[in-house]
């Protein structure tokens, strides 16, 4: 099972997901994450309570993060625990997405860029 939560928070997005996104709940968070996307601020996925990431969640982040570069918004993912960090790591994906060690510091990254 997958259940997740929107708030905003210091100007972004906050996306709190909480179960295992795989093949079934995927499609749940993508219309989620594209409808918040298509708001045009800058979201952040907060991962601290997603036990598993499968190629369908992967697949599912690459579509969001497309949109988001095209609308302007920065993606970021906080918080991301190990089984879906070493997912993220095997398909080089860690490399594409900033990833951040919690929520508090994905604001803090998002607040300098806007300020700088």
């Amino acid at each position: 099972m997958l259940t997740h939560s929107l708030r905003e928070q210091d100007g972004a997005l906050v996306l709190a997901l909480d179960g295992e996104m795989d093949l079934e709940h995927a499609p749940v968070i993508r219309k989620a994450l594209l409808e918040c996307v298509a708001k045009g601020k800058d979201v952040i996925l907060d991962f601290s309570n997603v036990g598993y990431l499968d190629s369908s969640g992967i697949e599912t982040l690459v579509q969001a993060d497309r949109e988001a570069k095209n609308n302007g918004v920065r993606l970021r993912l906080a918080a991301v625990g190990k089984i879906p960090r070493r997912v993220l790591n095997l398909a080089k994906l860690d490399e594409v997405f900033a990833i951040h060690a919690n929520l508090e510091d994905a604001l803090m990254d998002m607040k300098s860029k806007n300020s700088g």
